[in-house]
């Protein structure tokens, strides 16, 4: 059995491009802009994973950890360089309350299991269906997502508090007011402003780190009162350790963990193909979704065994390294490295950073990732697009990324199909080959959307003894295809009439061949060399 398991191990995974650089060449200026956008990745990062651990319920740690092990795993072995992954509000929201029944125990658990259906994912090739996902889908993915990225920072505008002493999140429920709102405002302003600034006059620093930088130069010198990172939480800590979760090795164990780790790996692995697309539009590059699930997966195997939270793929921080310049793996790797020497060693410097200035970087992450040429289009897509984008981008914000792509797929795929099931029609002749023969060419798919139309088409009563059904404008697609025109070579046999059907493609003639309803088995009318009509069964999937 584990030879056959490494065997379709070995069969099912290409070796992926994991060289440092790739095409982007080496040059002391690329490797200074990727460690300069790993920085600024891994200062926007810490506020973000402190967040989503309070989200969850669980130590700050807990999340800076995640942050770290998922980012670093990805960055190393991910399907598409330039992608920043770690712990996501996403997946907290769906850990909280595993956490407050079970205990964070549980959640490592948890973790590891995600991580394993996440790589039987990618080894079974499923992240290339992402390419179901429809383009009005995507743009109410980013256009979602970015309101989710502007909400959240909202809770950095209220009094700092704890878990332990606030017991929902980082924010301690009342805004700040007065004066104190006045220069946090200000400040977010001011890294808006320089992050727009820079660019136009260097490119030699990341907008966004001179914003924070300058900004946090300002407080500090000045002595200002306003919250800053330390107020959330302490993120001082030790190098993560191996840990193997603390849960009965039981049934009872996978039934509660089970139903957990599907919705996380699901979810997960939305957001993280969907980012990759993303980032691939924007960077021109095309990445592997195939390895991108099996670099998530083993990340947060990692990460469950390593006392972190799990985590994703982060469209916010991937777009922060984007526009900072990161192309490469090294930005990826270097946030991960900065994370850790955050943690480990410069805990009290990065806790004086002031939270006004993460907050203006993510301001201008929500202004570049909201897709803002969809309110243009709007009236130029068709109306069934037009919704779609909306309701995904409404249920992005209201529910969960997962739900609302599955919703968005599921709608535009029910548009699609009752398209062309308004498609099929026949037209009507005198059969040149048959004398007295009356010839429908039936124009359109036959699939289950079509079928009560195609039964329509046929005028049973008054047509001759013989009917013959072109098939060289449409194809047979299913079941209920089959099903249909079983249904109506009955009728004609009720009748005393007979039914042939003519000008089927391969695909149409093996699927009618193995259902067997042909009564003859020919080669020639798939290849169009000669004209075989074919009678057809009738009784075989039985008449409902």
């Amino acid at each position: 059995m584990t030879r056959g398991v490494m065997g379709l191990l070995a069969k099912n995974i290409s070796p992926p491009n994991l060289s440092i650089m790739q095409d982007e060449g080496f040059s002391v200026g690329r490797l200074r802009t990727e460690l300069l956008s790993g920085l600024t990745v891994a200062l926007a990062l810490v506020p973000e994973a402190v967040a989503f651990a309070f989200v969850a319920g669980v130590h700050p740690l807990v999340g800076l950890y995640a942050a770290f092990l998922v980012g670093l795993v990805t960055a190393l072995i991910g399907g598409r360089p330039g992608m920043i992954s770690g712990a996501t509000g996403a997946l907290a929201v769906v850990m909280v309350a595993l956490v407050a029944e079970h205990g964070v125990e549980y959640l490592f658990a948890t973790v590891v299991l995600m991580g394993i259906l996440q790589v039987l994912a990618g080894v079974m090739h499923w992240g290339k269906f992402i390419r179901l996902v429809p383009h009005p889908v995507m743009l109410g993915f980013v256009n979602g997502l970015a309101i989710v990225i502007f909400l959240a920072q909202m809770t950095q505008f209220k009094v700092p508090g704890t878990v332990e002493n606030t017991g929902h999140g980082a924010g301690g429920g009342e805004w700040l007011a007065g004066g104190q709102l006045a220069v946090m405002l200000g400040l977010v302003v001011l890294t808006m402003a320089i992050i727009w600034a820079v660019p136009k006059v260097t490119k030699i620093i990341p907008a966004p780190l001179a914003g924070i930088g300058i900004t946090a130069v300002i407080v500090i010198a000045f002595g200002l009162d306003v919250p800053r990172v330390g107020d959330m939480a302490s993120i001082e800590g030790g190098l993560p350790m191996f840990h193997i979760p603390m849960v009965p090795l039981n049934w009872a164990t996978l039934e509660i963990i089970a139903p957990y780790a599907v919705i996380l790996a699901a979810i997960g692995l939305i957001e993280s193909l969907l980012t990759l697309n993303l980032v691939g539009e924007i960077t021109g590059k095309r990445g592997g979704a195939s390895q991108e699930c099996i670099a998530q997966g083993t990340a947060n195997i990692l990460t469950g065994f390593f006392g972190g939270m799990g985590g994703c793929a982060m469209i916010g921080q991937s777009m922060i390294n984007v526009n900072s310049g990161g192309r490469t793996r090294i930005a990826a790797i270097a946030a991960a490295l900065f994370l850790l020497l955050f943690i480990v060693v410069a805990s009290p410097l990065i806790e004086q950073i002031p939270l006004a200035a993460l907050v203006g970087v993510m301001f201008m992450v929500v202004i570049g990732t909201f897709a803002w040429n969809s309110f243009k289009i709007m009236t130029k897509v068709p109306l069934t697009d037009a919704f779609v984008i909306v309701l995904v981008t409404v249920v992005t914000v209201m529910s969960d990324l997962a739900v609302a792509v599955v919703v968005g797929v599921i709608v535009s795929a029910l548009a699609y199909a009752w398209n062309n099931a308004r498609r099929i029609h026949a037209v009507t002749r005198d059969s040149h080959s048959e004398a007295g023969a009356k010839v429908y060419e039936i124009q359109g798919p036959l699939f289950f959307g079509s079928t009560d139309g195609f039964i329509e088409l046929f005028d049973v009563e008054n047509d001759p003894e013989v009917v013959i059904v072109d098939f060289a404008a449409s194809r047979v697609v299913d079941q209920s295809a089959l099903q249909a025109i079983e249904t109506v070579a009955g009728r004609y046999a009720g009748a005393g009439k007979a039914m042939q059907l003519r000008h089927l493609s391969r695909d149409c003639h093996e699927l009618l061949s193995k259902a067997g309803h042909l009564m003859v088995d020919s080669d020639d009318d798939p290849e169009y060399g000669l004209a075989v009509d074919y009678s057809v069964k009738t009784g075989i999937l039985g008449s409902h």
